[in-house]
């Protein structure tokens, strides 16, 4: 009888210690996020994923720039200029915060750049300038406008250029979202604005599980 009471509470413990484990793995298991869900998060993934063509650009290092420099990470860009008023400086202070808030193996996997719409008056020095303000991890593309426009043409990323005006506090009116480059170095989707910094992290911890 006492050996018959001892492997029933053997059998409880072990059915509630069975319980315990699979509800603490059910709730520590990240469960993969399908694109309607991103979209929720304001990621609208293109799939499949854009060829960007060719086009040369300038680093804020005044280094050469092509498309294939995007491989090996996750790319997000924002297209602005150094002069804007308000939704640059806005955007850049929330990809800043957001790049804090990330884990160092989430920001090894993931590159921030700024390319210009005001190639004119934001050469790659002054773009440097601009950027370390926000994070010395960011980087700024900049180049000839026609190599610009086209390229943000075919990231969906319009804006209005302007040359050789005769205003020296002009502006350009431009895109808010981010753009989003895959470590394939294609085009792969874009945040579109105006920007949740939470809902952004959690968009781009998503893709990071899934790899490239």
């Amino acid at each position: 009888m006492k050996k018959n009471f001892t492997w029933t509470i053997l059998s409880c413990l072990v059915v509630i210690a069975l319980s315990v484990f699979l509800y603490i793995n059910k709730m520590t298991t990240k469960v993969a996020l399908n694109n309607e869900q991103l979209k929720d998060l304001g990621l609208y993934l293109i799939e499949p994923a854009r060829n960007l063509g060719s086009y040369r650009l300038t680093d804020t290092n005044q280094n050469e720039f092509q498309i294939k420099d995007f491989e090996g990470k996750w790319n997000v860009l924002f297209f602005g200029f150094t002069f804007c008023p308000d939704i640059c400086p806005i955007t850049l202070s929330m990809l800043s915060s957001l790049e804090k808030e990330m884990s160092e193996e989430e920001v090894d996997k993931i590159r921030i750049f700024m390319v210009t719409v005001d190639p004119e008056r934001d050469t790659p020095q002054h773009l440097k300038k601009y950027l370390e303000n926000f994070s010395k991890n960011f980087t700024g593309l900049t180049g000839g406008l026609d190599q610009i426009y086209n390229f943000a043409t075919r990231v969906n990323a319009p804006f209005n250029p302007v040359s050789n005006s005769p205003d020296p506090y002009y502006t350009v009116d431009h895109t808010g979202s981010l753009v989003l480059v895959d470590p394939s170095g294609h085009y792969a989707g874009f945040f579109r604005a105006p920007h949740d910094q939470e809902k952004i992290k959690k968009a781009l911890s998503e893709l990071l599980l899934r790899g490239s």
